[in-house]
């Protein structure tokens, strides 16, 4: 699944230790997320939602890949 995170989280002048911090995860949450390696669960991708005043659309990117 694709994903805004590392943009998003730029855009703001955000590190990823200090989204990590915010949402309480770890940095390599974060980098496994930013890289694709790691799809959230539902309730961390409403924290990123959260943090970045967005819907849950505009983080994920969901597609055909995706099963929809």
């Amino acid at each position: 699944m694709e994903n805004r995170i590392k943009e998003l989280r730029a855009a703001r002048g955000m590190t990823q230790a200090e989204l990590a911090e915010i949402i309480s995860v770890s940095s390599r949450t974060i980098i496994s997320l930013e890289k694709g390696q790691y799809n959230p669960s539902v309730l961390l991708a409403h924290k990123l939602s959260l943090v970045f005043e967005c819907q849950i659309e505009e983080v994920f990117l969901f597609g055909k890949e995706d099963g929809i």
